[in-house]
């Protein structure tokens, strides 16, 4: 009995971290390609359309396609807002077909420091993606709900060549949050310590963590009066929080922090009118 106490006494005051095994994934990169068309609708009223296109596992494989709808308004010199909705078509190169749709929508404020030839700006959006088609809802939420907050300085100097750098973080707000411990062999939960049976609780979705730290370097080189070319660079460090559990949420099978690392180079074309 004295060593039972003794064992379930370490496995309470473990972190919840102890839980997870992390997994160092290999290096990728990749392509993202887009066209996008801007109409001024009134004085600070936008709409916008934007068809993307993008390449993984080192540019072989069609990762997506996505298409997305944009309203910004201007309330303020160095304030915007703005509403967006996006379709996301994922593609399962194994299979060769596309998977299950979700969608996708944006909500954003941006406000900008007007510094001579510099430009700052912070950028925060909350986003919702829905997931469609037969998924394990114990291992992913119906609707995740991330937050992003992006830094852009942008340097104005030349006349059409506008370099600009970005650093954002990306939040999963409602991630499953796994009350369970691990000794090396399987998951113990507090009503499986004396006989060490496997087991966990999913207490729910409410879980908070950073996923994403992106970095880009690219440059805006205005072609004529409506058009823009955009070239960067983006690197992408991910690590991300994987759930693999039956599908009746009896049994966790694994739970697994990802880190990986994918390098992107990226081109758009917009013409505003």
């Amino acid at each position: 009995m004295k060593r039972h106490i003794i064992i379930a006494a370490l496995l309470l005051l473990a972190l919840p971290m102890s839980a997870q095994t992390a997994v160092d994934l290999e290096p990728e990169f990749g392509a993202r390609i887009s066209l996008s068309g801007d109409k001024k609708i009134v004085r600070g009223l936008h709409i916008s359309l934007e068809e993307e296109v993008r390449f993984d596992d080192n540019f072989t494989d069609l990762n997506r396609l996505q298409t997305t709808l944009g309203l910004s308004y201007k309330i303020h010199p160095n304030v915007k807002l703005g509403l967006g909705y996006a379709l996301i078509a994922p593609y399962k190169s194994s299979a060769q077909e596309f998977k299950s749709l979700r969608h996708r929508l944006m909500a954003d404020a941006t406000g900008t420091l007007h510094l001579g030839v510099w430009r700052i700006s912070l950028k925060e959006r909350l986003q919702l993606t829905h997931r469609t088609g037969d998924f394990n809802v114990y291992q992913n939420p119906t609707n995740l709900l991330n937050l992003k907050s992006r830094l852009t300085v942008k340097y104005k100097g030349f006349r059409r060549v506008e370099p600009f750098a970005y650093a954002e973080l990306r939040h999963v707000l409602n991630a499953p949050v796994i009350e369970a411990y691990y000794d090396g062999s399987s998951y113990l939960t507090s009503t499986g310590l004396d006989e060490g049976e496997p087991g966990w609780f999913l207490s729910g979705f409410n879980g908070a963590y950073l996923n994403r730290l992106r970095i880009s370097l690219g440059t805006d080189i205005r072609l004529d009066r409506n058009s823009t070319l955009t070239l960067y660079l983006l690197a992408d460090r991910i690590s991300d929080k994987v759930v693999d559990a039956n599908a009746e949420g009896t049994k966790l099978k694994s739970y697994t922090r990802e880190n990986g690392f994918v390098g992107w180079v990226g081109a758009s074309y917009e013409y505003s009118f």
